[in-house]
C-alpha cells in the first residue's frame, strides 16, 4: 500500500473519496478496544454497583459523543486537518497554543496503549517489559507513517475482529452459572462521587476524540451531507466505546483482578484459543495509538509549518516528526510502567483541563458565529483575515484551562469542589465558560456573516 501523500493540505476535490459509512467502523473499533473498556471499570473499582456504573456510562458516552461527531462533520465540508482549523480562531501563529497541548495529549495517549499492552505482547511472544513496549510503539510508528487508507482499512477489520472477541467475552461471561450471584454478592451500592467519576470519565474519553476526528473524514466528498457524516461518526463512536465499557464494568464485578491486566484477563477466558485472541486484543489497540501518533504528527507539522509558511509537508519531513514523536513517547512509556494507574487517570482528567476549552471554542466558531463560512486558503497565511495571533482568543481559551482549577481532581492535587462532590467534573465548566465567552466576544462576527448572506 503507498504511503499517504496528503498532510497538512486542502484534498483537492477531484481526489475526495469514500462514503460516511466507513466512518462508523473506524470509530467503533477505535473505541471497542480494551483502553476503554479500563474506563468500564472505574466505577467498580471505586465502589459503585453496576447498575449505577452503567447509568454513568451511558449518560458520559451519549453526551461526549455529541461533540466528537460534531467535529467529525466539519471535515468533508473544509478538507483540511481538524487543528489547521483552529487558526482561524487563534490566528496562524496563535494556533501554536492548542496545538503544542495536543501534541503533548496524545504523546502520552501513545505512552499509555504501550503500557496497556506490554503483558500481553509478552503474553504473546516472551520478552522483557521495555522490548515489549518499544516493539508496539515500531509497530504503531509503521502504520501511522503509511497513513490514511490503512488505517481505516484497519478499522474496518478490527470491527469484526473486536465484535468476535468482546461479544464472546460477554457471551462467556453470561454462560457462567454462578454470574447472577457473584453480581448479587458484590459490595457496592451507590455513591454520587464514584457516580460522577464514571460519567467525566467517559466523558474525557470521547471528548478527547475532537482535535484529531475531522482527519479522517476529510477526504471525504464535499457532497456529503453534514447529518451522515455526524451520525455514522456518532453511531459508531457511541457504540463501540459503550459496549465495551459496560463490559469491563461486568467483568470488573464478576471478576475483580481484571481491572489490572484486562488484556491478559479476557484472553485467558479463551483456553486453547488465548493466543489469537491476544493477537486481538493487542491489534485493537494498535489502531488507538495509531490514530493518537498520527494526530500527534499532524499537530506538530501544523505549528511549525505556520511559522515556516508551509502549506505541504514531505515524506521525508513526515517519517522524521513520526519517529521522533514515536520515540518520545516510548521512553515515556517505559519511565512510567510501573506507577500507570495514577498515571492513565491524570491523563484522562488532564486533556479535560486543556483540550475540550479548545473544542467548545472550535465548535462554537464553527456552528454558531462563523457557520462553516471560512477562507481555507487565508488559513495558511498569517497575513490574511485570521492574523498572526487572536488574543482575545487565547485569552478566552486560557479562562477556559482556569475554569477547570476549583473542580480539579488528579493523584498530586485534589480541589476544593472535587472534594465536596466526589469527583472530577471540570468537563461541565470546560465546556460552558470558553463557549460562552467566545460567542459573546464573537458575535459581531456571526451578525456581520448574516448580513453578508441576506
Amino acid at each position: 500500500m503507498d504511503v499517504e501523500k496528503r498532510s497538512i493540505e486542502f484534498i483537492p476535490l477531484n481526489e475526495r473519496y469514500g462514503t460516511p459509512k466507513r466512518l462508523f467502523t473506524i470509530w467503533f473499533s477505535a473505541n471497542m478496544q480494551v483502553t476503554a473498556l479500563v474506563i468500564g471499570t472505574l466505577g467498580i473499582v471505586a465502589g459503585l454497583d453496576l447498575f449505577w456504573t452503567i447509568v454513568g456510562l451511558v449518560l458520559g458516552n451519549v453526551i461526549g459523543t455529541v461533540f466528537m461527531a460534531a467535529h467529525s462533520a466539519q471535515g468533508p465540508h473544509l478538507g483540511i486537518p481538524q487543528m489547521i482549523q483552529s487558526r482561524a480562531q487563534f490566528g496562524v501563529f496563535g494556533a501554536a497554543l492548542p496545538l503544542a497541548i495536543v501534541v503533548l495529549a496524545y504523546i502520552l495517549f501513545v505512552a499509555a496503549g504501550g503500557v496497556v499492552m506490554r503483558d500481553s505482547i509478552k503474553a504473546i511472544y516472551p520478552m522483557s517489559d521495555n522490548a515489549a513496549i518499544i516493539l508496539f510503539g515500531v509497530l504503531t510508528f509503521v502504520i501511522s507513517y503509511i497513513g490514511y487508507e490503512l488505517i481505516h482499512k484497519m478499522g474496518a477489520y478490527m470491527t469484526l475482529l473486536s465484535c468476535v472477541i468482546f461479544f464472546a467475552s460477554a457471551a462467556l461471561v453470561f454462560s457462567q452459572p454462578d454470574m447472577l450471584t457473584k453480581i448479587h454478592h458484590a459490595k457496592h451500592g451507590f455513591s454520587a462521587g464514584a457516580f460522577n467519576l464514571v460519567v467525566a470519565q467517559a466523558a474525557s474519553w470521547t471528548l478527547g476524540f475532537g482535535p484529531y476526528v475531522a482527519d479522517y473524514s476529510r477526504y471525504l466528498p464535499v457532497s456529503v451531507k453534514t447529518k451522515h457524516t455526524f451520525w455514522y461518526t456518532y453511531l459508531g463512536g457511541l457504540l463501540g466505546s459503550l459496549l465495551v465499557m459496560m463490559l469491563g464494568a461486568l467483568l470488573a464485578t464478576v471478576t475483580p483482578s481484571i481491572a489490572n491486566d484486562p488484556g491478559t484477563g479476557i484472553a485467558s477466558m479463551f483456553g486453547g484459543w488465548s493466543r489469537p485472541a491476544l493477537v486481538i486484543i493487542v491489534l485493537g489497540v494498535l489502531e488507538f495509538n495509531v490514530l493518537s501518533l498520527y494526530s500527534a504528527y499532524m499537530s506538530t507539522v501544523t505549528i511549525f509549518s505556520g511559522f515556516r509558511k508551509m502549506t505541504r509537508v514531505g515524506k521525508l519531513t513526515k517519517f522524521s516528526v513520526l519517529a521522533v514523536t514515536a520515540a518520545i513517547a516510548t521512553v515515556i512509556g517505559i519511565g512510567t510502567q510501573y506507577h500507570f494507574n495514577d498515571y492513565f487517570a491524570d491523563i484522562l482528567n488532564a486533556q479535560i483541563y486543556v483540550l475540550v476549552p479548545w473544542s467548545s471554542i472550535n465548535l462554537v466558531d464553527y456552528y454558531l458565529v462563523r457557520r462553516g463560512d471560512y477562507s481555507v486558503t487565508e488559513m495558511y497565511d498569517s497575513r490574511g483575515q485570521y492574523g498572526k495571533f487572536n488574543l482575545s482568543t487565547i485569552a478566552i481559551y486560557c479562562l477556559g484551562i482556569a475554569s477547570t482549577l476549583p473542580f480539579m481532581d488528579l493523584s498530586f492535587y485534589h480541589s476544593y469542589f472535587a472534594k465536596i462532590i466526589g469527583a472530577d467534573v471540570s468537563w461541565i465548566p470546560s465546556l460552558l465558560v470558553p463557549g460562552i465567552l467566545y460567542y459573546v466576544a464573537n458575535r459581531g462576527v456571526s451578525m456581520e456573516s448574516q448580513a453578508l448572506t441576506s
